[in-house]
């Protein structure tokens, strides 16, 4: 008979996923939050613009900053796993930051550049807080901007060609079709078959979600001065100040954006 202690103990039964099981689970990450850095007379006091502007590509950052430049950011979103060792001063595009800025005295416009890359598990929390969540922000249009990417996209992308495409909410689909204007006029929608995923399909989620009047605005190529000048165009009924920027003076720091923040 066989000795139970001192045997070779047959093989597990589990698989090794299974035994995965009974480990304890990862800790949980803490909850992204924004930090204003200009006095509230009001702490719990909703920031409700008419225009919301969401830059995630990195052609939409660079534009935005120039213009953007002699603004002061009215607040930052802050993600825990994210360091903040490294950054300037003074906001750059080469942060690791994600920056709140307002263009009008009453906040009716508010642009938030995105500089780094928001985890796929993250990206609902960060929707969340942004768009009538615990940040207080309650916009009444949203328009986004990111980057198509190639494995997303239905057919073979061209490198030297430019494209643009959108996707809308319910509601700002409804707005075009009552010809009651358009946030981004003469655009096509992104083509059957392709797909849009991460933190900028979330915001557009939260949009429809909240009945609010959304764009998800996507460009080709990710980066450089035709994504740039492609951008200005789309932006020129939304920001008309924008026709007075030269794409020139953008052209550098977009070769010499850090790519690690956008892959």
């Amino acid at each position: 008979m066989e000795d139970v202690i001192t045997d070779i103990p047959p093989p597990s039964r589990f698989f090794h996923e299974d035994l995965n099981n009974f480990t304890p689970p990862s800790p949980t990450l803490p909850a992204p939050f924004l930090v204003f850095s200009y006095p509230k007379p009001n702490p719990n006091i909703t920031l409700c613009p008419s225009l919301l502007i969401i830059a995630i590509s990195t052609p939409s950052i660079n534009l935005l900053h120039h213009y953007l430049s002699s603004k002061s950011p009215i607040g930052t979103l802050m993600l825990p796993e994210i360091s903040l060792s490294g950054n300037a001063i003074e906001p750059s595009p080469k942060d690791k930051s994600c920056y709140i800025y307002a263009l009008e005295d009453d906040n009716s416009i508010i642009v938030i550049s995105l500089q780094f890359c928001v985890a796929a598990e993250r990206s609902h929390a960060v929707a969340k807080l942004l768009i009538e969540g615990e940040g207080k922000i309650r916009p009444e249009r949203v328009l986004i901007l990111d980057s198509v990417q190639s494995r997303n996209f239905r057919s073979k992308l061209p490198p030297d060609e430019e494209l643009a495409f959108k996707l809308e909410t319910t509601a700002a689909l409804t707005e075009e079709q009552q010809v009651l204007g358009a946030l981004i006029r003469g655009l096509g929608f992104l083509p059957s078959g392709s797909l849009m995923d991460g933190l900028g399909a979330a915001l557009l989620g939260r949009c429809q979600l909240r009945r609010i009047k959304g764009t998800l605005c996507v460009t080709w190529p990710e980066s450089g001065a035709p994504a740039v000048s492609l951008v200005k165009s789309l932006l020129k009924d939304v920001l008309p100040s924008l026709e007075h920027l030269s794409v020139s003076h953008v052209d550098d720091s977009v070769s010499h954006l850090d790519s690690e923040l956008y892959t």
